[in-house]
């Protein structure tokens, strides 16, 4: 199963995503209302694995841990993810432990769930510059490593329409 967030409107998702089923994949856009993270790490301490903010992304950690792979669809924003999209990266928080290991000589959390997925990212959006694809590619490979991914890529779409290729 693959778990897709993305931050197109509805239209825009059914006319340029067709690859993508909702039968067999669960899909995230901004029709649901998603709260910010406060950052209480409650997620760890309080209801380890669970958000204490009540919302469609309570469960997200389990959510993350039950798909192969993770695909984010989003407009490149300064060589970041969108708003929506960054709002639900935070609340991923869950997905992960509070406690460190070292990986490549670097400190990174520990894992709570053993299993691995891929991690695919699409940013779209006219007139990228290079700085901002290469932010872009250094924050997906940072967020790649903090979550474990098995493997991840990258690529630009110079507009939405372009994102039809996307399956």
């Amino acid at each position: 199963m693959r778990l897709i967030v993305h931050d197109l409107a509805e239209q825009e998702y059914n006319t340029w995503l067709k690859g993508f089923s909702r039968d067999t994949d669960e899909v995230i856009g901004e029709e649901e209302t998603i709260r910010h993270c406060v950052g209480c790490f409650g997620c760890w301490v309080r209801t380890p694995g669970t958000c204490v903010l009540k919302d469609s992304y309570t469960h997200m950690g389990e959510r993350l841990a039950a798909c192969e792979e993770f695909v984010l669809i989003t407009r490149n924003v300064y060589g970041g993810y969108s708003p929506f999209v960054c709002n639900v990266m935070n609340r991923t928080l869950p997905y992960i432990l509070p406690y460190f290991i070292t990986r490549n000589g670097e400190t990174h959390h520990q894992q709570r769930y053993e299993r691995q997925f891929r991690f695919t990212v699409h940013f779209y959006g006219e007139g990228m510059t290079g700085a901002e694809c290469g932010t872009a590619q250094a924050l997906v490979k940072a967020n790649a490593l903090n979550l474990d991914a098995s493997d991840y890529s990258v690529s630009f779409h110079d507009s939405v329409h372009s994102l039809k290729e996307v399956q």
